[in-house]
């Protein structure tokens, strides 16, 4: 067997960048956030806070708070055809409108002439 090289972080470089605005300490509020099942959210990575963060493949994806564990939320995202549960810290979280999630997903119908 060939061992692995690399850790959570390889070649996360742009995603965990955050833009010059944002740089700096995070607001607390961040940190108490508070969901209820049922909720869309979408998974924001925080790069400075690294307890309870999703593996850096599933930046930028949607999904709906199904419960908790602890002090971080389980969120059923969809990852191709597979449903998967990610279990994150409220800080790498946002909430989105439920129609929003709605509109990501369905398919844009081109006009073809």
């Amino acid at each position: 067997m060939v061992q692995r090289i690399g850790g959570f972080r390889r070649k996360t470089r742009s995603k965990l960048k955050k833009p010059e605005g944002e740089k700096g300490k995070v607001a607390i509020s961040k940190f108490f956030n508070k969901f209820e099942e049922g909720e869309n959210v979408v998974l924001k990575l925080e790069p400075s806070v690294h307890a309870g963060m999703p593996y850096p493949r599933f930046q930028g994806k949607s999904g709906v708070v199904v419960g908790k564990q602890g002090e971080c939320v389980k969120v059923l995202i969809k990852d191709g055809s597979m449903e998967k549960m990610i279990i994150s810290h409220p800080v790498h979280l946002l909430k989105i409108k439920p129609d929003a999630t709605v509109k990501a997903n369905k398919p844009v119908k081109v006009k073809t002439k």
